[in-house]
């Protein structure tokens, strides 16, 4: 008999990891080179804040894919998102 629960559970962990590696290169390349010019503020505050609720979806559910994932995925994209703000704020002191 085939066991859906698992097989789910497994998709939804293949998803997680698939989604969450995807921001590991993005993550290390800003990092890396602190370049942030050709990243959009916008999308990274509105992809963190949607990233943060779905953790919190995640603990509220107890989701063990979801909140691994979002968690993950939240410190990668919270991090680009730090740097893009640095980087502006420092761009505008040195126009100035």
């Amino acid at each position: 008999m085939w066991d859906w629960a698992l097989f789910w559970q497994i998709v939804g962990y293949v998803a997680a990891v698939g989604t969450t590696i995807s921001f590991v290169p993005q993550a290390v390349k800003c990092i890396v080179t602190k370049d942030t010019k050709n990243i959009s503020l916008w999308m990274y505050v509105l992809f963190v804040f949607g990233t943060a609720c779905w953790a919190a979806y995640g603990f509220g559910t107890n989701n063990l894919p979801v909140i691994i994932a979002n968690v993950i995925t939240l410190v990668l994209a919270s991090t680009i998102l730090v740097l893009k703000i640095i980087n502006l704020k420092k761009d505008k002191t040195e126009k100035a």
